[in-house]
């Protein structure tokens, strides 16, 4: 389907329909305006225009035109693209989701200029009765186990280590305090010298051999440890060598696992007695897996609702997609792993993660197309409520999460957060939800 029509400054606008997200607009500009437009880039030229002969500003038009006539038609078009662009797409009555693509003529003075830009727009999607959208919905259990370990690895957590008797040899578990300097050949090598390092015994942190050959030594005592390093290790002058390391014992240490009484409930928190810290602990693990009971609904309600509908992806919002998914990487890993690792992984995303960014432009056009026939908006309240949220997920007041929020930008993310969520409830008070075990729930 075409539409014809005319905006102001001399312009002729004709909108076509290439396909369900793209839109082809031709622009038509008539000749007095080409002609302006080269009157005012050969105006500004003149200021600037050095040419032996003739004084600054007096260039004439044809010596110009003999000069710079090649490239000058290049800036003319990129101005007039400019000038007509958003008028001719306001003409056209198309609302973009990327950057436009442009086929132009060669501007000339005397003729019309004609140029063609590609405008990707949403798809129409019509959305089916949200009856027939199913969900999963995880029953939330919280086992007794499951209070015990969680009291077991906060006990943990609250472990001393306690100085064995100088006569007490170390063994597995025990941690030593140590002195050592390796050497390669006789000769002390980089990397391979501490004093005061810890090294608890089984834990397998340092090289094969090293740990065993510690087996059994005393506070105050030296040994002398022969070893191998890997050779793979990942040092080139360090891969297979063989090492003799000087190790003093300066201490052996035992761990010494806290009671379990109220004491101890008093330092893990605000409780006053065993019970309670019991009964804490059950509502933070029903309340984490709350939440991750709500996400899996949400993600199977998505899943349900994608595969009810089938339509168009405009492929430069599934591009930018990606692109914001690269540069989310590049954010996190920057500086963390080696840089050829992170190109990789960048190079590996590139090719293999648009169908991961497809499907996230999928889901955010459903999204948008519940909240707009439902009318279902962030309001200011909603909204403020999130940054509360946030502001105590982080230890911060709301001002300052406020600052933060308006200072870098998320505040419109926040909103679309909040709308997401509205969207989700009122997809889940429509469908048909199923309740399924913990154990049949996908991962994340």
């Amino acid at each position: 389907m075409a539409e014809a029509g005319s905006v102001n400054e001399g312009i002729q606008v004709e909108c076509s329909e290439t396909s369900a997200v793209l839109r082809s607009i031709s622009v038509e500009v008539d000749e007095g305006r080409v002609g302006k437009a080269f009157d005012r880039a050969y105006g500004e030229l003149r200021k600037t225009a050095s040419i032996k002969g003739f004084r600054p500003g007096k260039v004439p038009r044809a010596v110009l035109e003999r000069v710079y006539g090649a490239s000058l038609p290049d800036q003319v078009e990129r101005v007039l693209v400019s000038e007509t662009l958003a008028a001719a797409i306001e003409s056209a009555d198309v609302k973009p989701v990327s950057e436009p693509d442009i086929d132009a003529e060669r501007p000339e003075p005397g003729s019309a200029f004609r140029y063609t830009a590609h405008v990707e727009v949403k798809p129409e999607i019509d959305l089916p009765d949200l009856a027939q959208v199913e969900g999963r919905k995880p029953i939330v259990l919280v086992g007794e186990d499951e209070v015990e370990a969680e009291i077991e690895r906060m006990r943990e957590r609250e472990t001393k280590l306690v100085e064995e008797p100088e006569d007490v040899e170390a063994s597995e578990g025990h941690s030593l305090t140590l002195n050592f300097v390796g050497r390669i050949d006789g000769e002390i090598f980089e990397g391979g010298s501490a004093d005061g390092a810890e090294l608890e015994l089984g834990s397998g942190t340092m090289i094969p051999g090293f740990e065993e050959q510690l087996m059994g030594a005393k506070a105050g005592e030296n040994r002398q440890l022969d070893v191998s390093f890997p050779e793979e290790y990942g040092r080139e002058e360090l891969n297979g060598k063989q090492a003799v390391f000087d190790c003093e014992v300066v201490a052996v240490r035992r761990k010494e696992l806290p009671e379990l009484d109220d004491e101890l409930a008093k330092d893990l928190g605000e409780y006053e007695s065993v019970d309670e810290l019991k009964a804490g602990v059950r509502a933070d693990l029903e309340k984490t897996r709350e939440t991750e009971a709500a996400r899996a609904l949400d993600r199977s309600l998505m899943e349900s609702l994608v595969g009810l509908c089938e339509f168009e992806v405009p492929p430069g919002v599934v591009q930018s997609q990606l692109q914001s998914q690269m540069q989310s990487m590049h954010q996190q890993f920057h500086g963390r792993v080696p840089e050829e690792v992170l190109h990789e992984q960048l190079q590996r995303m590139q090719e293999d993660g648009r169908p991961m960014a497809e499907q996230r432009v999928r889901e955010m056009l459903l999204i948008d197309a519940v909240a707009n026939e439902q009318g279902l908006e962030a309001s200011q309240e909603e909204s403020d409520a999130r940054l509360v949220e946030m502001a105590e997920g982080q230890g911060t007041d709301v001002d300052t999460m406020r600052a933060m929020a308006e200072a870098q930008g998320w505040l419109p993310a926040i909103e679309q957060e909040v709308r997401e969520r509205k969207v989700y409830a009122y997809l889940a008070e429509r469908a048909t939800l199923v309740d399924v075990p913990p154990e049949e729930t996908p991962e994340a």
